[in-house]
Formats: structure tokens, sequence, C-alpha cells
């Protein structure tokens, strides 16, 4: 562990927040909350920016948020990534597989020339040019300043155009009445959702709830930072060892990267 006691904190360390302490004072410098009532109860949090006087000016462009998945450390049958995700943003299975919610899922891809296999966790690529934001004819599906592909759920009316245009299959429709909600990801019958990072925790400083699962009970596959940032640990990493996007041929310039694959 290291000496420095602004890292013994962080990810790499069991914790919950970023290990570079330059992204994390801008992460702690960026952080501030918008409370909108979607329904009794229920708040949509509107990520936000804080500016020195204490205004809200909204994500930052100069930020793009990503996440760096080391393939070779995500074991088959590992799925603290999910069940982190499903706890965090109150989405369950139903035991309904063809409609139950999906917001990240693990996935076996093999090489059929040589048979060998990988684990991987496959949710919202938060594209640079998301076909789900393009194809929304109400403006529901949106795009973060910051890269972070998201869904209103004020205005989303359920027409599913936006699942059909995203080649992951990487967004859900809610079939089924929701009784339980969390907090930080309010859902609704009839609308649809996604991996949004967990822009909540994002905007307060701390890292989306897969990462902090990978490290702690996972094979600590997962980096999650700022790609415009040289600096940052996934900047870092895709420097020393590269990445992938998947269905890199679409050119939809994706801000999830594996390794391994």
């Amino acid at each position: 562990m290291s000496s420095d006691p602004r890292e013994q904190g962080c990810a790499r360390n069991g914790g919950d927040t970023p290990c570079n302490p330059t992204r994390r004072r801008m992460l702690a410098a960026g952080a501030g909350l918008l409370g909108l009532s979607v329904a009794p109860g229920v708040f949509l949090m509107q990520a936000g920016a804080t500016s020195d006087a204490g205004t809200a000016t909204g994500a930052s462009p100069r930020v793009r948020w990503g996440l760096l998945i080391d393939t070779t450390r995500c074991a088959e049958g590992c799925d603290a990534c999910v069940r982190a995700c499903r706890e965090e943003n109150g989405w369950a299975h139903l035991g309904q597989a063809p409609t139950d919610a999906q917001w990240i899922r693990k996935v076996t891809v093999s090489d059929p020339d040589t048979g060998h296999s990988q684990s991987l966790p496959v949710m919202c690529q938060h594209c640079a040019h998301p076909p789900c934001v393009q194809v929304c004819p109400t403006g529901a599906s949106m795009q973060r300043a910051d890269g972070i592909v998201q869904v209103d759920k004020h205005l989303c009316i359920g027409c599913r155009y936006c699942m059909m245009a995203c080649p992951y299959k990487a967004r859900s429709f809610v079939h089924e009445p929701v009784t339980e909600f969390s907090p930080n990801s309010p859902r609704g019958k009839g609308t649809v959702e996604s991996c949004h990072l967990c822009v909540h925790r994002i905007d307060r400083g701390q890292l989306p709830a897969c990462v902090t699962r990978c490290a702690s009970e996972g094979g600590g596959a997962m980096v999650f930072g700022d790609l415009n940032d040289p600096d940052s640990d996934i900047s870092q990493a895709l420097s020393r060892h590269g990445g992938r996007a998947i269905r890199q041929d679409l050119g939809l310039n994706p801000g999830v990267r594996y390794q391994g694959i």
C-alpha cells in the first residue's frame, strides 16, 4: 500500500475513490448535485459540476469518463460487477430471462480458430457518437458533456428505437411494474434504461460501483478515469498496454475499452 495517505483510500488499495490525486481533486472540485423530483420520494439526480462560486455549471466538456477492462483478470463465473450494479441502482432479475433488466451482463467470447475463450462484462459503451441518442425522438436518450450517455426518465416514451440502434444490446426495457426504487436511479414501467456509469457517484468524486466491487471481490479488472487526462490511471494503462473497443469497425469511439481481446 502506498505511504501517501491520500492514496490509502483509493481503489487500488481497496478503497472507493480514484487513485490518481490529480483526478480526485478534479472530481472533488466538480462535485455537485441537483435533485429533480420524478415522483413522490423518487428523485432524478442531475449531474453538475460546481464552480468556485458554488454555481452549478454542468458536466465539463474537458473531461471524458471511460472504463478500461482487463479481461485477463476477469474470471468466468465472477459476477461481482453485476451484483454491485444491481444493488447500487435498484434493478433485479425476476427470473424472466427474456424481459429481465440487464444494465451489465457477463458474456463469454471464443476464438473459433483456437478455442480460447474469455469472460468479460458488457454494459453501455458510452460512445462518443451514440446511435441511441441520434434516433431518440424525444431527446430522452442524451449524452452529457463529459461523455456519459444516459436516459432522461421524464422524457422517455418507451418507443425502444434506442434499443434497436444500440449495437451492443446494452439497453433494457422495463416490462414489469417497479415497486422498489433506489434513490440513485429512478425506474418505471414502460421506459428504457441502461448503465450510466453510476453518474451520481462520479459527481460525488467516487468510482462506479462495479469498479469498486471488482477491486474488492473480483480480479481488479476495471480501471475508471478521464480519457482526456494523460496522467490519469486509465490513460497511463492504455498508453502502456493498449486497449480495444468492441466493434471498433463501427467508428462509434466507445468510452469503454478492453485489454486481452
